[in-house]
């Protein structure tokens, strides 16, 4: 075992954390390991698409979770997040947040239907722990939602004991899923997509991929065309660019 803090880590679940050969296994590794823990839904979000006043099209965020689809359904498709009181929270802050915070707030109406909808799904404690980054366009955060037979308090009695070691572990996932490919649904690239935009990505005209792929000018630039479909853009710089983000680019093939 390995020592954190006044905790004990077991150094075989960290390996398994770091090796995961794909984000599915290392979600379901997690979700079973927090819930040891006492939280057992979570709800993982990332954005690289940040602005003043928005944090990008939903569908193109990093979205991990476990929840009920009808939970999803209503807190992200329905854009409840952007009223959530705890998403504020994570956007301003870095570390990890009881969600007794939440007590010390003068609630909009809007605030106040996004934990109606919150107590009628049973996400009524937890903690969340945002994720320092170093882009302003980027921002990452977890929530933990604990079982329905444990309140706020007994939250945070057990996030004195433990708390370190779940930050750290939320920690470690995190910055395993900026490293693993993402293929938000609808939007995974072809092997021949992915390869056409790598030869962009390096530099080289459609010419220049034609001739390396062994492919005709015009079956590059409908690969190139198609690409740009599946990733929503406009034109193949940004296509390449979100390819990367997604990590779908200069892959190791499994």
């Amino acid at each position: 075992m390995a020592i954190w803090g006044n905790h004990m880590i077991d150094p075989a679940r960290l390996n398994n954390l770091l090796n995961a050969p794909g984000i599915e296994a290392l979600w379901d590794m997690h979700c079973r390991q927090m819930a040891e823990f006492g939280f057992d839904r979570l709800l993982y979000g990332f954005t690289r698409y940040r602005t003043a006043t928005t944090l990008g099209d939903p569908e193109d965020f990093v979205l991990l979770s476990n929840h009920e689809p009808a939970y999803i359904t209503g807190f992200i498709e329905d854009r409840l997040y952007a009223d959530a009181p705890m998403v504020k929270w994570a956007l301003e802050n870095d570390g990890a947040c009881s969600w007794s915070w939440i007590q010390s707030l003068d609630l909009t109406p809007a605030e106040q239907n996004v934990l109606a909808f919150n107590k009628a799904h049973d996400v009524t404690a937890g903690y969340s722990v945002s994720f320092k980054s170093v882009s302003p366009r980027a921002k990452g955060a977890i929530a933990l939602t604990a079982t329905p037979d444990l309140d706020q308090q007994a939250v945070d009695e057990l996030w004195a004991e433990q708390g370190e070691i779940i930050t750290a572990l939320n920690t470690v996932v995190h910055l395993r899923i900026l490293s693993l490919p993402y293929n938000p649904p609808g939007r995974a690239l072809t092997k021949r997509q992915r390869e056409v935009l790598e030869w962009v990505g390096d530099g080289k005209t459609v010419q220049d991929t034609a001739l390396l792929m062994e492919l005709t000018p015009a079956t590059v630039e409908k690969h190139l065309r198609l690409a740009r479909e599946a990733l929503s853009v406009e034109t193949t710089a940004q296509a390449v660019l979100k390819a990367a983000f997604h990590n779908q680019m200069f892959i190791v093939e499994r």
